[in-house]
């Protein structure tokens, strides 16, 4: 096995543990910041595998204008402890 295959599966099993912390947080914001977190961990993922510009696309809008739209929206509501 290539040390590249590994970190590619290592990056792998952490993109999903992002994404099952970002399901299981309660509070809203702490999720969308680990999703954003899992949105960077696949840019990364997607330039390991030789696709610049899906990973710049990926980085821009998932990990950036997602992230800031999701903040603005949950600052717009109420938060209910």
């Amino acid at each position: 096995m290539s040390l590249e295959l590994l970190i590619q599966n290592a990056l792998l099993v952490f993109l999903f543990v992002l994404c099952v912390i970002a399901i299981e947080l309660k509070d809203l914001l702490y999720s969308v910041i680990v999703l954003a977190g899992a949105s960077t961990t696949l840019a990364v993922i997607f330039f390991m595998l030789q696709a610049p510009d899906i990973a710049i696309t990926q980085a821009a809008v998932g990990a950036g204008v997602t992230t800031v739209l999701f903040v603005i929206a949950i600052s717009r509501t109420r938060r209910q402890e």
